[in-house]
């Protein structure tokens, strides 16, 4: 039995589940599959997910932690960030001020923080390069709180599994369905839970055509590249308008 009666899980697409959909188009991801895991040991397991995609640490600052820190949960997790050093002209200095803000608050009020380290999209995405800098002081600010807090710390940046294209939505941005029981499971594994499968094992090697390659990339850009940086541009977020899917916390039903 889980000695976690609860769990509050905060940030932005990554914990809200995006491009992992249930049946009736509503978005479950690697906390949605915790949860359940956790539940499943624990009779009255309590669960909320305030993550909302396209979030930057300010909002999830603002809308976010202090709901989650008053929740008081025996469990919670924290993973922003990637949104704010995606974007020209990233202040890092003010990214580290809330992550830390953040987390202090969290560990403040709950009995177990859970950090991520991001998984590593320099293998996989052309032009990711030029923002490894600033991925590499969010990792280090992550593992600076970690030892600081106490906290549980989820290390997908290491692990090569996250190099596959087989692991990530039509948009390369976020998890698909398999990626997201991946997250899940190294998850659990970082709480101590029995292992279920090895979620950092290999994948088949699966060989493109430059030919198809290319037009993969060109149907990349018009569908998800092209839309992605008009939000930019004009300060919108996919996020605007939208509310979190488990704003309570409640018994966890599936």
């Amino acid at each position: 039995m889980s000695h976690y009666s609860s769990l509050v899980a905060v940030g932005d697409s990554f914990t809200e589940g995006m491009s992992d959909y249930r049946p009736d188009g509503t978005c479950r991801g690697w906390a949605d599959l915790v949860a359940a895991r956790l539940a499943a040991d624990t009779p009255g397991f309590r669960y909320a997910n305030l993550a909302v995609r396209g979030k930057l640490v300010r909002q999830i600052v603002d809308e976010q932690v202090d709901p989650a820190a008053a929740m008081r949960p025996d469990l919670v997790t924290f993973a922003g960030g990637l949104n704010d050093v995606m974007r020209p002209g990233c202040d890092l200095n003010a990214v580290t001020a809330r992550v830390s803000y953040a987390v202090r608050t969290l560990a403040a009020s709950a009995k177990q923080v859970v950090l991520f380290r991001v998984a590593d999209p320099s293998r996989r995405m052309r032009g990711s390069t030029r923002i490894m800098p600033r991925i590499n002081h969010l990792l280090a600010v992550v593992d600076r709180l970690a030892e600081e807090h106490d906290a549980v710390v989820v290390d997908l940046f290491s692990s090569p599994v996250f190099d596959s294209p087989a692991l990530w939505a039509e948009d390369r941005i976020h998890l698909n369905t398999e990626g997201h029981r991946r997250v899940a499971e190294a998850t659990l594994r970082a709480l101590r839970v029995a292992p279920s499968f090895e979620w950092d094992a290999a994948l088949p090697h699966q060989p493109q055509d430059w030919r198809d390659r290319a037009k993969a990339d060109l149907q990349w850009a018009r569908t998800h590249a092209g839309p992605w940086i008009a939000r930019r541009l004009t300060g919108r977020s996919s996020g605007d308008g939208r509310q979190p899917k488990r704003p309570e916390l409640d018994p966890f039903t599936g």
